[in-house]
């Protein structure tokens, strides 16, 4: 508050705004969190009757325990888990080193490879060259199709590549040659453990792309038991109900008529859950591994 008299008309004004856009801004966006989550836990006469504003009204656990006894919720979820965490592992590895062939001066070629990855940003195949691609290479029905396609994105390397030329300097490598360090080893040893802010980064934006999917699982995916969690999400919510027959609770079972509203909001919040437990860990990296790896192209 000191700095706070000492500053000009001007200055207080615009503190003033920015915060109070900034107050604006935040009540907006969690708003609908915090409405969503109070429906989770209300029953589904107070979510009909409006009174569910901001707190739980009439709180019941039924929508949670119709979402935990239901096998094809269990079942998409487990395949998200799946297919995110192979798919962010893949997505990292390869995103990674190649940032770092890149950001070398000494490798053949490194500007055209780059030219090459930027091009694929404003100019790609469409939905059908892109079926007929999977399919020849037999993937199709299977995890390698929801992974595979996107395993490097050409916006995350180029922040990648970015922030090991800006951070890491050119005579670090010198010295670990002179000390008879290989290639791999400095890579490694050196360049991913300093890399740990951006890497931070880019495994929730990866982590998050491959949890939200939606689009590529339902083009590539045949096998209802390979679904993922979006998909499961879209049906339930496009049909407004589960069906009686894959829920496990013979009580529950008899209740799905009056429950599929609140069943609605609990699966939505058991969709969010994973992103929202992961983010806290890696929120210190996550500005710094931006701002750092956006310094200059």
């Amino acid at each position: 508050m000191r700095k706070f008299r000492n500053y000009g008309w001007d200055d207080k004004l615009f503190y003033i705004v920015s915060y109070f856009l900034t107050c604006v801004i935040f009540v907006v966006v969690l708003y609908p969190f915090l409405f969503v989550l109070s429906a989770s836990f209300s029953s589904a006469d107070a979510i009909f009757s409006g009174k569910v504003v901001l707190w739980p009204v009439d709180i019941t656990l039924d929508g949670y325990k119709t979402v935990l006894h239901n096998t094809n919720i269990l079942t998409g979820f487990l395949n998200s888990v799946l297919y995110t965490v192979t798919g962010t592992m893949i997505n990292l590895v390869m995103t990674m080193t190649a940032a770092y062939c890149l950001s070398r001066d000494d490798v053949p070629g490194a500007r055209i490879i780059l030219f090459l990855f930027t091009f694929t940003m404003f100019f790609g195949g469409n939905m059908i060259t892109n079926y007929m691609l999977i399919r020849s290479l037999g993937f199709l029905d299977k995890i390698w199709a929801i992974i595979i396609p996107g395993a490097i994105s050409a916006y995350n390397l180029i922040i990648a590549r970015t922030f090991i030329q800006s951070n890491i300097p050119r005579d670090l490598f010198e010295a670990a040659v002179m000390d008879g360090c290989s290639d791999i080893k400095y890579y490694v040893r050196i360049v991913l453990p300093l890399s740990k802010p951006v890497a931070s980064v880019l495994v929730l934006f990866y982590a998050v792309g491959h949890w939200n999917s939606y689009f590529n699982p339902m083009i590539y995916l045949n096998t209802r038991s390979k679904f993922s969690m979006p998909l499961i999400l879209k049906e339930i919510l496009i049909s407004n109900q589960i069906d009686p027959s894959t829920v496990t609770d013979p009580e529950l079972q008899m209740r799905l008529a009056s429950l599929a509203i609140s069943i609605q909001y609990a699966l939505i919040i058991v969709t969010l859950v994973p992103v929202i437990a992961i983010y806290p860990f890696i929120q210190k990296h996550f500005t710094k591994g931006i701002m750092l790896g956006s310094i200059k192209g």
